[in-house]
């Protein structure tokens, strides 16, 4: 599911939207689906390392990490851990996909599954982290073959996943104590916004709510199934995932108007970048089936920004506030 979401996000243009009185209308139906900036939140302080230590990777291998004075984390999710954890300073590159604020301006040397090797090896890196979906194997390989201690961790796909990712990384990184502080924060910061979801609504049916991956440019059109990623979320939401509900057992399956007829979704969940590439809600509907929907009859969409909608990290308590907020927004 990550390297299908990664590869395709690289392949999108935004476009233009509706007419004003239209996304007026809109607008007030669906919230703005972040009002924060994109910023991580890093822990007070800065942790004290514990080094070297010897990890186990989750390609099989350990791996003795002696120095962390150059972290070049492979992936935009990797990268928000190491810089929450109070260690943004020690990171010399990032990924395409981290976009935040703090680590906007430093170099971009991979794009998650297309990873430049001399670029990565170029800036001297003492720890390089990766996850399971990273490739390609041959650049991995020239990265480790150079002698540099190599870190993959197991992607997260649920909630459940976040505290366990938090773990693998502080452990690389010789900081566990940061880590359990940050695990802890953000856990109790998860459950505290799962209680947010309005009391009138919790002995009402749950809503059904589509995740559709949208990226017009490339005429990639989408439909969330059981492995896509979302179904967790939206659970935490109050949510029932349709795609998952109507049968779907793959992570996305190209939508038709039979199957979306048959997940009969009252609202949309979609990447805020992948809505503007479709011309936004008046777009949306034009895609084949959508209109017909409840939720594309009552023009109902959850929005979330691309970087974090899928981290499940630091931030996903964000994530699931957004989702809560623009899900209930109307009381329904």
């Amino acid at each position: 599911m990550g390297a299908l979401l990664s590869a395709m996000a690289l392949a999108l243009v935004a476009t233009g939207c509706g007419g004003a009185s239209t996304k007026a209308a809109d607008a007030k139906r669906n919230p703005s689906p972040t009002a924060a900036a994109d910023r991580v939140e890093p822990l007070a302080g800065t942790p004290a390392l514990r080094l070297p230590v010897t990890v186990n990777s989750a390609d099989g291998r350990k791996v003795t990490v002696a120095s962390a004075d150059r972290i070049v984390p492979l992936t935009g999710s990797l990268s928000e851990i190491v810089f929450t954890l109070g260690l943004g300073e020690r990171v010399v590159a990032r990924d395409i996909t981290a976009t935040f604020e703090q680590a906007a301006k430093l170099p971009v040397v991979t794009r998650a599954h297309d990873v430049s090797a001399e670029g990565v090896l170029s800036l001297r890196p003492t720890l390089v982290l990766a996850d399971t979906t990273t490739g390609p194997a041959e650049a991995i390989g020239q990265i480790r073959d150079a002698g540099i201690p190599l870190v993959v961790v197991d992607p997260a796909k649920s909630l459940a996943d976040v505290g366990t990712r938090i773990d693998a990384v502080a452990g690389a990184l010789g900081v566990p104590t940061a880590g359990a502080e940050l695990k802890k924060r953000t856990e109790g910061r998860i459950d505290a916004v799962r209680k947010e979801i309005p009391a009138g609504e919790r002995d009402s049916g749950k809503p059904r709510v589509a995740f559709l991956y949208l990226r017009g440019s490339a005429s990639v059109y989408l439909l969330g199934g059981r492995d896509s990623g979302a179904s967790s979320l939206l659970e935490a939401a109050g949510a029932v995932d349709a795609g998952k509900e109507s049968g779907l057992t793959k992570d996305f399956t190209a939508i038709t108007s039979e199957a979306l007829a048959k997940a009969a979704p009252d609202a949309i969940l979609v990447m805020a970048k992948g809505l503007d590439s479709v011309g936004g809600m008046d777009g949306l509907v034009k895609i084949p089936g959508v209109a017909e929907t409840p939720a594309g009859m009552d023009r109902r969409v959850v929005a979330v920004d691309d970087g974090v909608l899928l981290n499940y990290g630091p931030r996903t308590d964000e994530v699931l506030r957004s989702i809560i907020k623009q899900l209930y927004a109307n009381g329904k």
